[in-house]
């Protein structure tokens, strides 16, 4: 059950649950590619993880640029092709109501989420099409699954995805590919730091959570990484929730941060 070996980009590698992620499967022997759209933060990721990782910038919402990611992460690949995708990439340009929503940062906040996400299962797939099969997982959120107030903007650009990794996962298996998601919680990175800090909405979220506690990115890399590889062979078109239990009961709500 081993990824020794396999190439794998992870997209927004740079820090948090990428960074995380780009971790655990070097750990494991793969030869791992991060990419994102700051030059000094990938460079930084890299000397900090070491031996079996390594670096090039592109920006997931522009195609040519993670074409040549693709490209970049497949040099050298046995299998002459991708073998894993983390689609990670993301984050929320929007927060706020319906009533006065700044409409250019919701077009930003579903180009950088859903549209990213198309382009790279699409890149990613027709490099791992022409190689035999590959892993594919898609980044969504729990505010793709329920709603989480004043975040509705991320919450549909999240669900989008939950969408893509059903339809590539029904479309691509035929190719060998597999494609499925995660769905993170409220997770103890510098994007959460603001959140995890303390206050109403962190107060809001630990209340509608069973298991009562913030989670971690080496809990949520964990679960990539049995997506991404073969021990999760015959699993294909699912959304893994990494939350807590918080999708059992009710969304955070985003407007205790302007209370």
């Amino acid at each position: 059950m081993s990824i020794e070996g396999r190439h794998a980009l992870v997209t927004g590698g740079g820090s948090g649950i990428g960074f995380g992620t780009a971790a655990r499967l070097a750990a494991d022997g793969a030869v791992v590619t991060i990419c994102g759209r700051t030059q000094s933060k990938l460079e930084a990721a890299v000397e900090h993880i070491g031996v079996g990782v390594r670096w090039v910038v592109a920006d997931v919402t522009v195609e040519h640029q993670v074409e040549a990611a693709v490209g970049t992460a497949a040099e050298g690949s046995p299998s002459g092709g991708l073998d894993i995708l983390v689609a990670n990439a993301g984050g929320s340009l929007h927060m706020g109501s319906f009533l006065d929503a700044d409409i250019e940062a919701v077009r930003a906040t579903l180009e950088l989420n859903a549209l990213g996400t198309a382009i790279c299962i699409k890149q990613g797939a027709r490099s791992m099409a022409a190689s035999g099969g590959g892993a594919i997982v898609g980044m969504s959120s729990g505010a793709g699954h329920f709603p989480h107030r004043w975040l509705w903007a991320y919450g549909a650009a999240k669900g989008a995805i939950d969408q893509l990794v059903r339809n590539a996962a029904e479309e691509l298996g035929a190719l060998g590919i597999r494609v499925n998601g995660v769905q993170p919680g409220i997770v103890a990175d510098d994007l959460m730091a603001p959140i995890t800090a303390g206050g109403p909405l962190l107060d809001h979220y630990l209340e509608h959570m069973p298991l009562g506690r913030v989670g971690q990115v080496v809990e949520v890399a964990e679960a990539i990484r049995f997506l991404a590889g073969p021990e999760s062979s015959w699993i294909t078109g699912v959304t893994l929730p990494i939350d807590g239990g918080h999708h059992l009961r009710q969304g955070a709500d985003y407007s205790r941060l302007f209370r």
